[in-house]
């Protein structure tokens, strides 16, 4: 299958986080481009807006499940079963290419070549956010990831941080390849700009340190708001509102994709002092949206924004006031940040996404012998054993 020509990829999607977003980006990106799209959806039912987000988008098939991710509590027995709907499904539609968000498919015996992209990874969030090795509670989690990174025919990740941290946390050395995100500057775009600082994260997920945020806010002159999930899936409890009402933050809660595009245009800078983040989609699109940018000093966000954005060391809330009055007291640098930021966005569009993982394909359906000569390719392997599930 050439980078150019037609061909049918079965991809699976997580429905919970901001991958979602990005799996529809690159469906509706690659189906413009001839390819015929199967989505297989997992993580939790998709919510009525994310069915009809799905609906819309011609050329891709939807194949719907609520199977436990991988890094969920008790999932085992959920991947398994997951892993073997999917394999009904590859015999049924019989893809050119499995394109896997999740690490443990890669394990499966499917037919067609595997891609397995790496998002995020519980060990290297957990060294992040608590500076040490994940303890030996993750030992099953430790296993699944790495057969499936041993059994896919290439592994991608959305940056190269996020490769080094697969090098480091599982020892896989032996090749990948980056694949960048994009985000549609049609969907972001700057409006009449308030003084106010916007963050956008999961408020139960202390890798997005929305804490220090919160910590700083009292002794800022604007005001903070914040969007995000307030439940972590998989469970019940949610937040403790007496909390929630005591901050000085002003928590949003979950916005709908037009809503959070609105609170994007309206602020003027975005925060996201994070300690971990792989790619970070909800930066991209504060740039694209006008935003200056204030972020964790981790390498993926160095990698992707460069010069773009003002860095602050995740564990220092007083540099994280500082840089943000900086910015407050300074109006042209304010905005001359914000135009670095937006420049730096557009290099991120879903036309550049859609063309790296053409790229990654072909290079999958190329002849092996063309395929264990790329540089960037994983050399291609026999299928190890599946995780073991019970019958």
């Amino acid at each position: 299958m050439r980078a150019e020509s037609t061909g049918h990829v079965l991809m699976t999607v997580d429905t919970v986080g901001g991958v979602w977003h990005q799996g529809l980006e690159l469906a509706a990106g690659l189906a413009r481009r001839g390819m015929r799209v199967s989505l297989a959806t997992m993580g939790a039912r998709l919510t009525p807006a994310q069915r009809a987000q799905a609906a819309a988008l011609r050329g891709v098939a939807l194949h719907e499940s609520s199977w436990r991710l991988e890094w969920m509590d008790d999932a085992r027995d959920d991947v398994c079963r997951a892993g073997d709907w999917l394999l009904g499904l590859e015999a049924r539609l019989r893809p050119d290419v499995v394109h896997l968000n999740q690490f443990a498919f890669g394990a499966w015996p499917f037919v067609a070549p595997t891609l397995v992209v790496a998002h995020s990874c519980v060990l290297s969030w957990w060294r992040a956010v608590h500076g040490e090795r994940a303890p030996s509670s993750w030992d099953a989690y430790r296993d699944i990831v790495r057969r499936g990174l041993a059994g896919a025919t290439l592994v991608g990740a959305p940056t190269q941080a996020m490769l080094d941290a697969l090098a480091f946390e599982h020892g896989h050395v032996q090749g990948g390849v980056v694949l960048p995100n994009g985000r549609s500057p049609a969907d972001f775009r700057p409006g009449e700009k308030q003084p106010v600082i916007l963050a956008a994260g999961r408020l139960w997920d202390p890798a997005k340190n929305l804490a220090a945020l919160e910590a700083v806010a009292p002794r800022l002159p604007w005001p903070v708001r914040v969007a995000g999930a307030c439940v972590e899936p998989g469970r019940m409890a949610p937040c403790t509102t007496a909390a929630v009402q005591a901050s000085a933050v002003q928590w949003l809660g979950e916005l709908a994709p037009t809503e959070l595009a609105a609170q994007f245009a309206e602020a003027s800078i975005y925060a996201l002092p994070a300690r971990y983040e792989p790619f970070g989609l909800s930066a991209l699109e504060a740039a694209l949206s006008g935003c200056a940018l204030v972020l964790g000093d981790v390498p993926s966000l160095r990698e992707v924004w460069g010069n773009a954005a003002v860095y602050v060391p995740p564990g220092n809330a007083g540099a994280l006031r500082a840089a943000l009055m900086q910015l407050i007291d300074g109006p042209r640098q304010r905005e001359q940040m914000a135009h670095r930021a937006r420049i730096r966005a557009r290099c991120f569009t879903p036309s550049r996404m859609v063309q790296a993982y053409l790229g990654a394909y072909a290079r999958l359906c190329a002849p092996k012998h063309t395929v264990a000569d790329a540089a960037v390719q994983a050399p291609v392997q026999r299928q190890p054993e599946a995780i073991p599930c019970d019958s």
